[in-house]
């Protein structure tokens, strides 16, 4: 079990009666906005991501871009597999390469539907990363490690920094 201190939180949408009652319950509030830009630093860590914005799960993957540390992650959000079906390829990975570049390194399952929560749930997985398939991928896919700017991007999904 995870002793709650362990647990991080961040929504920019947190009321300051939400942030006070997930703070009474022992939780830890990250101060600022990170845009999903979080490292794992040599830990196994649990990211609760469902709904967010594609450039979330992008920034989060840049941020862990190696095979070790992406080893050590395990994604419960948004289906990679929808979001490359949904996209063009050429703004998949104009705009969120990282996840382009990962899709052959990672493994996915669909969380079970619920008939009474069929719109809410529905595109909902858990990702995880084995470090064998990521050692898989050629050498280049790890040699790019440019931050993610979408200065192009048409629907960008997050609340920005300062927003």
């Amino acid at each position: 079990q995870v002793p709650p201190a362990r647990c991080a939180l961040f929504d920019p949408a947190f009321s300051a009666r939400e942030a006070a009652a997930l703070r009474a319950l022992g939780l830890c509030l990250l101060p600022e906005n990170e845009e999903g830009k979080r490292g794992v630093d040599g830990a196994a860590t649990l990211f609760y991501m469902v709904h967010c914005g594609k450039a979330l799960y992008n920034n989060l993957l840049w941020s862990n871009w190696s095979p070790a540390a992406l080893s050590r992650l395990v994604i419960i959000g948004n289906s990679f597999r929808g979001i490359e079906e949904r996209l063009l390829s050429r703004i998949l990975e104009r705009d969120y390469s990282y996840i382009a570049k990962v899709l052959k390194g990672v493994e996915e399952v669909a969380l079970p539907s619920h008939p009474r929560y069929l719109d809410t749930f529905n595109d909902t997985s858990v990702h995880w990363f084995p470090l064998d398939k990521l050692q898989e991928l050629s050498p280049e896919v790890w040699d790019f490690l440019e931050e993610p700017m979408y200065q192009d991007c048409e629907d960008l999904e997050i609340i920005r920094k300062g927003e």
